[in-house]
């Protein structure tokens, strides 16, 4: 049986809450922990939870100035700090002093960061990775330890598709050791924007038969908008897609209606850490 070894055991974790300051769950949750720790405190483990963006906290909006939960790359981590920097960018450099330097080996084993979304997809673990065994046992663990409460893994790989999360500055081994697992996933295929006008308006709403339908099989034919004068608009293409982030209200501003995706099963070899 073929297996991998963790290199070095994990030391670090860290808890976000308030990447986005209106998604409150995480924000109640961290807030809570740092006044009393032993929930989540481990023997042998440094774990720290995290307001990562206070002022959008206080405000109760998603952000000040841009997105936090997008600016993680490494041009923006390199800018030379400055006020004239919109403010989460500051902010993304300054978590990323305190919890990286993002691709380091003194990086953050682990970064869990909690959203909300408006949407009807439950509980949501965001894989990035498919090829990465440490993440597939820890996704398959996590989802054994919620069973029988459904919790679904969202596969974000994409060649243009992606971005700059928060999460991204840590590092992903997991400890213990794990059998050989699998997981189903739905990854990503593309992101579906609402009918427009001539004038770029939106012209058609999510059709009722979709509204919180997220994870649900969509057949070619079946209706997702539904135009302002009455008209459905049904799904195109010749194959099933599962819809996430269905009517997501955070989405508007990107132009997303909800995603498709493709269902998959993921699997991974056994793990032996170091860590007991």
């Amino acid at each position: 049986m073929t297996s991998c070894v963790a290199k070095e055991p994990i030391k670090k974790i860290a808890i976000f809450g308030g990447t986005h300051g209106n998604e409150l769950t995480g924000v109640f949750l961290v807030t809570h922990w740092l006044r009393n720790g032993t929930e989540v405190h481990r023997a042998g483990l440094d774990v720290k939870p995290f307001i990562t963006n206070p002022r959008a906290v206080e405000k109760c909006t998603r952000y000040i100035d841009c997105d936090l939960n997008r600016v993680f790359d490494l041009e923006n981590l390199s800018k030379e700090m400055s006020e004239d920097l919109p403010y989460e960018v500051r902010r993304a450099q300054e978590i990323n002093h305190l919890f990286g330097p993002k691709n380091s080996d003194d990086a953050y084993d682990i970064v869990f960061d909690l959203h909300n979304t408006t949407s009807n997809m439950g509980c949501t673990l965001i894989l990035e990775d498919s090829r990465n065994d440490f993440l597939i046992q820890m996704f398959h663990y996590i989802k054994t330890c919620m069973a029988p409460l459904p919790c679904s893994v969202y596969l974000i790989e994409h060649p243009s598709l992606k971005y700059a999360t928060t999460r991204s500055i840590a590092k992903y081994p997991v400890g213990k050791e794990f059998p050989p697992c699998s997981i189903d996933v739905y990854k990503i295929m593309e992101k579906v924007d609402y009918p427009r006008n001539e004038s770029g308006d939106v012209a058609a709403v999510i059709h009722p038969n979709l509204q919180d339908q997220d994870w649900k099989p969509l057949h070619p034919g079946d209706p997702v908008f539904v135009s302002l004068d009455g008209k459905v608009i049904p799904l195109g293409g010749d194959c099933t897609v599962y819809p996430v982030f269905v009517n997501e209200a955070a989405y508007y501003e990107k132009k997303e209606a909800f995603a498709k995706t493709t269902k998959l099963t993921l699997s991974a070899k056994s793990i032996r850490s170091t860590l007991h």
